[in-house]
């Protein structure tokens, strides 16, 4: 039997595995050392403790556990429940004002997280509550936590395009450089959406009551502002800024970004040791899921590789129309559908560095702009009924009476936005690629 024939059984019985509810890192594991020893006796995994080292040593993916530290921190100590009580207070005469404090907070959250579970769960818990009882619409409600928490896919610091770096040998300052504004601009999309709804039909995003509104004086909404929204936003533009300008590396802004979260929780007066403990230790199983995918994705990328797998792909490839931008689309439209079953961890992992050689052959395409449309057809798919990510996670910790069907028709409209602002994408690279070039990236 050719080799190929092997490669292609080890995807059908790596996704029986996942359907059957086995963990993906141990699936992934599973299915290449099968077919490994299927193909070659075993062999083949001589190479994998040298490749397993020169991964889990690369200087940059230290970022991602002081990333995380920074995100869980700002989570755990309720920082991200006080800015959008302000935030919601300042903007709170104006119908839909709520609403856009959400987005307002999600932008700050997936800046500070850049993991899409722990922001739309932190958000349902402390914004869906609030929502449905200023008597925002619940489908409305839904939808806006669900988009505003999914933003962390593209806002930077993400840990989605950190892992992005890693696998296409790219500048993680590029990449943050190029998600900036296409990832402000479907934040403005949402924006624009929702004071849309608030003018045809603001009984579904009604403002604050005046009485409410009166119960803090405006020189207590401006003091709110400065010590329980401006830090955490303060230490963000820091981190972000740093990389960006060059100034200091990906790893090093995020061992200052770690060290800063402590320091902004300690002035809010909201740290302690319960709650510095939960942060580690939290830290700690997010950092070893990710490392742990990432190990096992080395045994299948061995496997699937040593048996003539990247042929098979070739051959996928070729048969797709229309040139580059046929070959372009074809390969978002197979990583959506991923995204249905796989988290981002898994397909950055395994399925983008097997399409990458092919894309990476057209030399009118950049890889940064490949790279941001990926991590945007990623939030797409977690944001896209039935399979959503995001979808699911909000399920999880949603009030009983919150029926899925109403999450579902929530997130429709966030996703034709998605939609529009991924065709933007396409249709005009420079919304990405323009940041990057004019500081010299």
């Amino acid at each position: 039997m050719p080799l190929e024939y092997f490669a292609l059984m080890m995807v059908i019985a790596f996704f029986v595995l996942v359907l059957t509810g086995m963990p993906v890192a141990f699936a992934i594991a599973a299915v290449g050392f099968l077919f490994g020893f299927i193909g070659f006796d075993g062999w083949l995994f001589e190479l994998l403790p040298s490749r397993i080292y020169g991964t889990i040593s690369n200087y940059t993916l230290l970022a991602i556990p002081l990333f995380v530290f920074m995100g869980v921190m700002l989570d755990k100590t309720r920082v991200a429940e006080r800015m959008l009580e302000v935030i919601g207070y300042v903007s709170g005469a104006l119908p839909g004002g709520m609403a856009l404090a959400v987005i307002a907070v999600g932008v700050l959250l997936g800046a500070a997280t850049g993991i899409v579970g722990a922001a739309i769960v932190t958000l349902t818990l402390i914004a869906l509550p609030t929502l449905l009882r200023r008597g925002y619409k619940r489908t409305v409600a839904c939808g806006t936590i669900c988009a505003s928490g999914t933003l962390g896919q593209i806002i930077p610091p993400s840990l989605v395009l950190l892992v992005l770096a890693d696998t296409m040998n790219l500048s993680v300052g590029s990449l943050f450089a190029a998600a900036l504004v296409p990832g402000l601009m479907l934040a403005g999309l949402y924006v624009l959406y929702l004071l849309t709804l608030a003018w045809f039909y603001s009984a579904d995003v009604p403002a604050i009551d005046a009485t409410e509104r009166a119960r803090m004086s405006k020189a207590q909404i401006v003091k709110d502002l400065f010590t329980a929204v401006l830090p955490p936003a303060l230490l963000v533009f820091a981190v972000l800024g740093s990389i960006i300008a060059g100034i200091a590396a990906p790893t090093e802004a995020a061992a200052v970004g770690a060290v800063g979260a402590v320091v902004v929780a300690a002035i809010m007066r909201r740290l302690g040791w319960t709650v510095f403990r939960e942060a580690v230790l939290s830290s700690v199983r997010i950092t070893a899921m990710v490392f742990f995918v990432l190990i096992a994705s080395q045994v299948f990328a061995l496997a699937f590789r040593g048996l003539d797998g990247e042929f098979l792909i070739e051959a996928m490839f070729n048969w797709v129309p229309g040139g580059a931008y046929g070959t372009l689309v074809f390969m978002l439209l197979l990583i959506f559908l991923l995204g249905f079953f796989l988290e981002w961890i898994q397909i950055t992992y395994i399925a983008v560095p097997l399409f990458l050689p092919f894309l990476a052959g057209y030399p009118e395409f950049s890889l940064v702009w490949i790279a941001i449309l990926i991590a945007m057809n990623l939030q797409t798919s977690f944001l896209t009924p039935p399979f959503g990510w995001s979808l699911i996670f909000m399920k999880g910790v949603a009030p009983p009476e919150i029926r899925t069907a109403e999450i579902y028709r929530g997130a429709i409209p966030f996703v034709i936005i998605q939609v529009i602002a991924l065709a933007l994408l396409i249709l005009f690279p420079g919304i990405a690629l323009w940041l990057p070039e004019a500081i010299g990236w």
